[in-house]
């Protein structure tokens, strides 16, 4: 086949980004690509786009400045706060389909969103849904969404809304009675996801392989770990040499703490949304533990597989430092 069979040009919005920062230096580290980083005209991320990576400054409020920037790109990501204006990625979908964009990979990098219902219930799905039905509706590009679950080093280590852990106050809240398994990805996995998936072959090159046609308006689902609270809390009693005695430790159910944060949340208290997220991913329903309802597709990308105690000690060394973000 010949090389245009393959993506070669890669645009990304998000650059320097949670996330964005491992997919851009997994691209740069297979050297497979060029690469484009998206960013406002006045944004001070530019000053923190690695070399070999080609900037395009854009004004949203212009769409012909996306355009201009996504002419000639066979691919787009999208990666942003889950808070950013939802009409921001509606701007880019219609940009992308104006310059001929053939692939496009939404916001998503979370939470299983082919569940609608669970869609609703985080209200993810108000701002996902539209965009992948935009794309749809134009006719132009196809998306992916590449599904990884929470992210493991961010989510350990953000505190107890989320998986539980106060590593620094000694505290582990276990949502139900712990065993509820869940998917989660580490940021440097998402980055090699990303990076894999357009390195796949556009069409087959034999009969059954993978490409990228494949996922056309579809997820890809991918992982690091499937885990409970519980195996987490061992690895991390193993790590620490501390003893479950050492922890104060506390059941409470999904549920109650997903009506208390959407009564929160609905309340004006923003802060509440982590715990309203999460909490909803624990729920018995296996949401979580889309390597069981799913299938995973870590092997078609060749993602290897991590060892749980490094990434462990990251989320350690972020809660004892109070890191939240990035």
């Amino acid at each position: 086949m010949s090389q245009s069979n393959y993506v070669k040009k890669v645009a990304i919005v998000g650059a320097t980004g949670t996330v964005g920062t491992f997919i851009v230096q997994e691209l740069l580290n297979l050297g497979k690509h060029e690469i484009t980083a998206i960013t406002r005209k006045d944004s001070p991320a530019i000053n923190s786009i690695p070399a070999g990576v080609k900037i395009a400054k854009v004004d949203y409020d212009d769409e012909s400045t996306l355009v201009d920037a996504l002419k000639g790109q066979e691919a787009l990501i999208i990666t942003m706060h889950v808070q950013a204006p939802p009409d921001t990625q509606l701007k880019l979908v219609r940009a992308a389909a104006a310059a001929k964009v053939p692939f496009v990979l939404p916001n998503e990098w979370g939470c299983d969103m082919e569940d609608e219902a669970m869609g609703q219930d985080t209200l993810l799905g108000k701002s996902d849904l539209p965009v992948r039905k935009l794309v749809e509706e134009l006719g132009v590009s196809s998306w992916i969404g590449v599904v990884t679950g929470f992210w493991y080093e961010y989510s350990l280590g953000f505190g107890t809304e989320t998986y539980g852990m106060d590593w620094k106050n000694r505290t582990w809240t276990f949502f139900d009675d712990g065993e509820t398994k869940m998917n989660t990805t580490t940021w440097p996995q998402s980055g090699r996801a990303a990076a894999a998936l357009l390195s796949l072959p556009i069409e087959p090159e034999k009969p059954g392989s993978p490409s990228l046609s494949d996922y056309k308006n579809k997820f890809i689902y991918v992982s690091s770990f499937c885990l409970s609270q519980k195996e987490m809390f061992a690895t991390v009693l193993r790590l620490t040499g501390t003893k479950e005695s050492d922890w104060t430790i506390t059941y409470e159910e999904s549920t109650k703490r997903f009506q208390d944060a959407q009564a929160r949340l609905f309340g004006g208290d923003r802060t509440a949304f982590p715990q309203l997220l999460y909490s909803r991913n624990f729920f018995k329903d296996g949401v979580g533990n889309f390597e069981a309802r799913r299938g995973i597709a870590n092997d078609i990308l060749g993602l290897p597989k991590e060892d749980l105690d490094a990434a462990t000690r990251i989320a350690i060394d972020r809660n004892e430092k109070g890191l939240k973000y990035h």
